[in-house]
């Protein structure tokens, strides 16, 4: 790919390496010596934990509570999350021709195009870390997802060239209205991809959910992204696992304590195909149009909220390492970056990150 175009979108940022790929997720969750629920187990036994299971988005979901709950809370708390993980999943999903988002993808016009609530909050929440990222994060990628065969289309002959790179991925091209609670497109081809962010909204809305009911201590996770509520019972902080990006291989490389807070992790490790002896991951740099290369990294982000800890993984993700580094310490955001070097794995901490992990240890000591 050439041309002036892509390179002016480049403003302020060395050439990045093209061969860079990322991943999305995979933080393994680290439950120790955890009594769980079973069926049979007493629901009022005040120090087991109740347990949610099953699948949704493609994946899986797990959602412990920390709480007796009695078989009429149990029901209610199935069906809570059963209809919000649905309810993610009907509206954004891209392999779904009924969904809302598939809908406003072939929405082939400028004019406004009526959304709901949900995902017009999604949509601002991906502007926003679009804009803070510099584009990083863009989900109107979704023609290169496609393109790289990496989406629900089956994957074109060739590579797209520039000229369709500029004009169909660019966060801009989506102008978010939520008062009339409508998005428009300024480019009618522009397509939208919100598996970079969907997942971590799920898990909020869970968590929200959970709290309305009157459960503050849970751990909620979708997919690999991660949230936990308050502090147990017993006055310990959850624990989860942030994996060594390894193929094929499920290790643990660290563990963070979380309290009221998310994570999220994106790694090119998982999901990736091999084209002439080259190893791609199925994420994609918005700026060169192009997945990356293997290289054996990821990288984690706690944050408040699970769907800006997922996109944020993202963003940072595509970057090199310098250039992620720098973009987490100008927005503030807490990363930690793990990576394999001569044989070993190596992590390197945004300030922020470094301040939250000692918080949580001192609480965790106390």
């Amino acid at each position: 790919m050439s041309g002036p175009g892509l390179r002016d979108r480049r403003t302020e940022r060395s050439r990045l390496d093209g061969r860079r790929v990322l991943v999305l997720v995979c933080v393994l969750i680290l439950l120790g010596a955890l009594t769980l629920w079973r069926p049979g187990n007493s629901s009022r036994d005040s120090g087991a934990l109740f347990e949610v299971s099953g699948a949704t988005m493609g994946t899986t979901f797990r959602i412990l509570v920390d709480a007796p709950v009695s078989p009429e809370q149990a029901d209610r708390i199935r069906a809570l999350v059963r209809a919000r993980l649905d309810r993610v999943d009907d509206l954004m999903s891209a392999y779904d021709s009924a969904s809302e988002v598939s809908r406003f993808n072939r929405h082939r016009s400028t004019a406004p195009f009526s959304l709901s609530a949900e995902v017009i909050e999604v949509l601002s929440l991906a502007a926003a870390v679009s804009e803070a990222s510099d584009g990083a994060f863009d989900v109107t990628v979704a023609s290169l997802v496609d393109a790289w065969g990496f989406g629900p289309e089956e994957r074109r002959s060739g590579t797209p060239d520039e000229e369709e790179v500029q004009a169909r991925v660019d966060f801009r091209q989506i102008e978010v209205d939520p008062v009339s609670g409508t998005a428009a497109k300024t480019d009618p081809r522009v397509t939208v991809d919100l598996s970079g962010i969907g997942k971590g909204y799920g898990v909020e809305l869970v968590a929200e959910g959970l709290r309305e009911l009157g459960f503050p201590s849970f751990l909620v996770e979708v997919g690999g992204e991660l949230k936990a509520g308050q502090r147990k019972r017993d006055g310990t902080p959850w624990r989860v696992a942030i994996e060594k990006p390894v193929e094929g291989i499920r290790s643990v490389y660290g563990i963070v304590a979380l309290v009221d807070e998310a994570i999220a992790t994106s790694g090119d490790y998982r999901r990736f195909q091999d084209t002439d002896s080259v190893r791609w991951s199925h994420l994609i740099d918005p700026d060169e149009g192009l997945p990356v290369r293997f290289r054996g990294a990821s990288v984690t982000v706690l944050h408040e909220n699970a769907a800006r800890a997922d996109a944020w993984a993202t963003a940072l993700a595509v970057r090199s390492p310098d250039e992620a580094y720098a973009l987490a310490v100008r927005e503030g955001i807490a990363a930690v970056f793990v990576h394999e070097d001569a044989g070993a794995f190596r992590s390197r901490m945004s300030p922020v990150f470094a301040e939250r992990r000692q918080a949580l240890e001192e609480l965790d000591e106390s």
